[in-house]
């Protein structure tokens, strides 16, 4: 009755491991550990509303290139427009530059010859005092006692007449510069009305550009970003610093008749084959683009 006892007593889970043979453990390890190593698929949602997550793929080099490509082509887009409205400021920089010079001249101008026209009026008014002191010395004369204050009077009459010469001599001076700046006055209110008018012709067709392209970079500027967020931000940063440092802006390139289309030097036919496998992204050895193929293309202008 003991041992009937003892046998009651074990548990379902007991009776269950001691039927277990030495396989049946080895199989439930080897599930248990491959289901460890098993790492979940990395998963890229579209930043389109209208694609649900369930419609979103599994990112692969391809797909990398295609975001990468079709990035580029927006990015360069943006770069046109800026280009093209980008000459415009500067030119219309430079003209308000010239038509605030001139006027800084011109008002240089008009208070020198404010200055030369004082100058003249004062050598002016020195020959009056001058021939009124002359008058009242002649005056003085006919009164001397004696022949000293004579010929007193009559140096002071010289100085005075004197005084009038050299007054006469600045005074044409004067009117000889004074009709220079006159000229150059002209000169510079021509000037100033050419290049005011052209001024605000640039401003016109700057504001016209403006008005027209403002409403596309912007929407440029906004696929622009929801294509940053398809990138990983390693390949982010690198597609950015190789944008920077390229002179046209471009960091992804085609191949174009066995070159980079960025550098024009030659591929070997071992990298364009590789480049066309889409199995790793390839860097140009020369200038450091990131390659790819016209089926990359193709797939953007699809998307597109």
């Amino acid at each position: 009755m003991a041992k009937l006892s003892s046998k009651a007593r074990i548990s379902p889970m007991e009776r269950s491991k001691s039927t277990e043979t030495p396989e049946t453990e080895k199989m439930a390890k080897r599930k248990l550990k491959k289901e460890k190593l098993q790492k979940p698929k990395i998963r890229l949602v579209s930043a389109d509303p209208q694609i649900s997550e369930k419609d979103s793929i599994e990112i692969t080099i391809e797909k990398k290139l295609i975001a990468l490509f079709n990035l580029q082509q927006i990015d360069s887009q943006i770069d046109k427009i800026r280009i093209i409205r980008g000459e415009l400021p500067l030119e219309v920089e430079d003209l308000e530059d010239e038509v605030v010079g001139i006027e800084t001249r011109i008002e240089k101008l008009e208070n020198e010859k404010e200055s030369m026209e004082k100058a003249i009026s004062d050598k002016k008014n020195i020959k009056v005092d001058s021939l009124a002191l002359i008058k009242r010395y002649e005056e003085q004369q006919k009164n001397v006692r004696n022949n000293r204050e004579y010929d007193s009077l009559t140096k002071e009459m010289e100085f005075q007449a004197l005084e009038i010469q050299l007054a006469d001599k600045r005074i044409k001076e004067y009117e000889i510069k004074l009709e220079g700046v006159g000229e150059n006055i002209e000169v510079a209110k021509i000037d100033f009305k050419e290049y005011k008018e052209d001024l605000d012709t640039k401003k016109g067709d700057l504001n016209d550009i403006i008005a027209e392209t403002e409403k596309e970079e912007k929407e440029l500027e906004e696929k622009s970003e929801e294509n940053q967020k398809l990138i990983e931000e390693r390949l982010l940063t690198a597609y950015q610093k190789i944008r920077k440092n390229a002179r046209n802006g471009l960091a992804v390139v085609m191949i174009e008749r066995d070159a980079c289309g960025g550098c024009f030097n030659k591929i070997p036919p071992q990298h364009q084959l590789d480049i066309r496998m889409h199995k790793k992204i390839i860097v140009c050895e020369y200038c450091g683009r990131i390659l790819v193929d016209e089926a990359i293309d193709e797939a953007v202008k699809k998307y597109e």
